[in-house]
């Protein structure tokens, strides 16, 4: 559980530090969706597995959705470069 925690910890590390590029602040929320899902699969109970499934079906509907801004994003603008479009500097 503790290692979890730490794992998650430096998802978001990862997500706040690296904002050049939308590929990679996605694979961050990722990597952060699948820590939070581990933690919740180590701490609930046998009963309660319901709520992880509807969890990791909420987390496809957002991968799903992110991947297609970043297809949008790429075929609109060239890339998914943040730092062109002046944004986020």
């Amino acid at each position: 559980m503790f290692i979890a925690l730490i794992s998650l910890m430096g998802g978001m590390l990862v997500f706040v530090s690296v904002r050049e590029h939308l590929l990679s602040m996605l694979l961050s929320l990722e990597y952060m969706v699948l820590m939070v899902y581990l933690m919740m699969f180590l701490c609930l109970d046998f009963g309660s597995y319901y709520f992880s499934f509807i969890y990791l079906v909420m987390t496809a509907c957002e991968g799903a959705l992110g991947l297609s801004i970043l297809i949008i994003m790429g075929r609109s603008y060239g890339g998914d470069y943040f730092k062109s479009f002046g944004v986020l500097l």
